[in-house]
Order: structure tokens, then sequence, then C-alpha cells
């Protein structure tokens, strides 16, 4: 999967005005007759709904924008330029040289412009006056920068299932969601981030489907790039509510020291995760060992304020309880930051190059071989 990708972005140049001059017959003074330059090609970037991931922009890193065509005689514009779009997946971040976030792309369909196309030049027909009526002069059109922009791909999900490797992330995915993830009884089965979408109404009524995401990789050392790394705790970040998977078939202190170990990771990359609302679920609980330290596990993390869910992914024990859990937690989220956003000012978002921060075009001079010499300034 590829979540990072460096493009470069261009919009069109504006096409520049033109000098000329009326030359009909029986009209021996037509006086200027230059069109204005046709208007360069903006560049979009758009959250595409049938793009999955970056890796298109592996190969094609350089994006350009038509350009704007020069003016024309008989005071005709040039045809301005095409417009172009890059599209990318939902959840696309974008940021500029100094890593700062110039848009966060978290719906389909959204579009921002990234590079506004130069505005074309002026004919030399604006610069008739009385006192100068064959203006020799037009004006260039306005010339585009380039931009590099660094994009990284953070997948949107409503809910991350987090724990450590054969815990059974994956197998809980299957078992609530229509996804259909890779599982065995290995570590790193899963190399990737998995999706499902959990139909909620099976158990509940008027409740909106909700987005799993499985986390790979997290292990102990995850922080600093240990095993799969960092790459993957940046799609936590994303998620509002946490179900931290615990693998029941082990013993209690490493139950415990497992889940603390988890914690420790995900407050190295970013202490605010620790916030996100979180269901502990204790897996296999269909097994006798399980079963019958059920007790003990829940006494240990009472200690700590954390109130277990002992379920199991493989034989469908408890998940009714779990998504009843998750649905809860998932709309108590939602409030929070519905509150949250209303006491925030809304700031606009601005195009990321605006041909209005440029200096003045530069006067083109032109003279013309067929000016009348009897038509005088």
């Amino acid at each position: 999967m590829i979540d990072n990708a460096i493009i470069t972005v261009k919009a069109g140049n504006g096409g520049d005005g033109l000098v000329s001059f009326r030359r009909e017959k029986y009209i021996p003074r037509g006086g200027p007759w230059g069109g204005d330059g046709g208007k360069g090609g903006d560049v979009y970037i758009e959250a595409d709904p049938h793009v999955n991931t970056l890796s298109r922009l592996k190969y094609k890193k350089e994006f350009k924008a038509e350009n704007g065509q020069p003016g024309m005689k008989k005071l005709m514009a040039g045809i301005n330029g095409t417009d172009l779009t890059v599209s990318v997946p939902k959840g696309t971040m974008v940021f500029d040289q100094n890593n700062n976030l110039v848009v966060d792309l978290s719906e389909n369909r959204q579009r921002f412009k990234l590079a506004e196309g130069g505005r074309g030049g002026l004919g030399n027909w604006h610069f008739k006056s009385s006192i100068n009526r064959t203006p020799l002069k037009a004006t260039s059109g306005i010339k585009t920068e380039t931009l590099e922009l660094r994009l990284e791909l953070k997948i949107l999900a409503d809910i991350g299932i987090i724990g450590f490797p054969s815990a059974g992330k994956s197998t809980l995915l299957n078992a609530l969601t229509n996804a259909n993830a890779k599982t065995a009884e290995y570590h790193f089965t899963t190399l990737e981030p998995n999706l499902g979408i959990l139909n909620t109404s099976k158990y509940l009524k008027n409740a909106d489907d909700l987005i799993l995401a499985d986390i790979p990789g997290l292990i102990e050392g995850a922080s600093q790039g240990k095993g799969l790394g960092f790459d993957f705790l940046k799609h936590i970040e994303r998620t509002s509510v946490l179900i931290h998977v615990i693998d029941g078939y082990d013993t209690v202190e490493n139950i415990i020291s497992n889940y603390e170990k988890i914690r420790n990771e995900l407050c190295e990359w970013n202490k605010d995760i620790l916030l996100k609302p979180e269901i502990l679920a204790v897996n296999k609980t269909d097994l006798t060992e399980v079963k019958e330290n059920e007790a003990e596990i829940t006494k240990a993390f009472k200690k700590q304020k954390l109130t277990p869910i002992f379920i199991s992914a493989a034989a469908n024990i408890n998940l009714e309880e779990l998504v009843k859990e998750l649905v809860k937690l998932k709309n108590e989220f939602d409030i929070k930051a519905q509150k949250k956003a209303e006491k925030e000012k809304l700031i606009p978002e601005k195009t990321l190059f605006n041909i209005d921060n440029l200096p003045n075009r530069r006067i083109i001079f032109k003279s013309d071989p067929n000016l009348d010499q009897n038509f005088s300034d």
C-alpha cells in the first residue's frame, strides 16, 4: 500500500496580449485590434471514491495545467487553458514544502484548488486613449510557479482495531464486517490496514453503519520504527473509537503487560490517541483456559479502572455486547466532537497559489510592420 507521495503541480501560464491594428479596405485608421490572452488552467485536487491508494503517483509526479493561448486579431481573446484535477483517495492530507497542512480531504468528492492559473495579458486596445490612438504595447500573461507538495494518506475509519500480532484483530474484523482479511497463526499476517463495514442494524435499530480498520504492526518499539514501524500508527489518529484486542490465551501478568506496552507505544507516537474512547476486548474466551481466568483478568484490569468484554471472534461469542458498547461510545464521541466544532471558528480554505500574490505584468512593446504611417499618436 502506497500512502506517501511527493508531487509537483503547476497551473497554466496566462497567454500574452496581442499588439495588432485593424487593416481593412475603406478603413485606413481602424485602430488597435489586439485581443487579450487566455487564462491559464487551474490545478485541483479531489478525493475520488474510486481511488484507494496513492500508488499511481509513484510513477506520475508532475502535474501541469494547460497554458492560456495568446490573444488574437479582431479583439478575440486567446483560449483559456484546460483545468487539471489530481485524483486521490479520501483521507489524503496535503502538505506544503514547510510541512504546513494545506488541506485534509476527509470527504468523497471534496475538491480544493491547489494553484490558480495565470490571468491573460491585455491586448493593445486597452491602452487606446485620446492622446495615444495607436498604442504599441500589450501586457504579458501571468507566469505561474511550480509547487512541491507532500501527500499523506491516513485511512478514515470510525473504529480502529488495535493490539499485538496474533491477538485476533483480523478475525474480529471478518466476524463483524464484510471484510475478508487474511488470518493465520503467525505474527505479521496483516501487512497493511484492512477495512470493513459493520452493519449495526443486525444488533441495534436505527444505528448507522460503521467503518472498521484493522491496524497492523503494533509491537513494542513500533513508535521508534521497530517491526512494521510507524507506517501504520498514523492511521489510528483518524479513528473515533478504539477496540483494543487482547489475546486471552496467556498469563494474567502478560495480558496486563501487553496492554500497557501498546498504550505506551501510542503515547510515544501521539498522546492525544490515549484520549480516544477505548473498548478492551479479551479474545479467545471460547477456550477453556481463558474462560477459567475471566474473573482473575477482570480483577487485574479493575485496578486500572477498566472493564473488559470477553469475546470470541472465531466463535462469535459476545459480539452483540461489543457492538452495542461500540455504538454507544461512537455516539458519545460524535456529540463531543460536534460541540467542539461549534465553538471553534471556521477559517475558509484559501488557494495555495494565487496569482494576486504576484507582481504586476510586464509591458510588451511591439511594432507593427503594417502600421499606417499617416496614423499618428
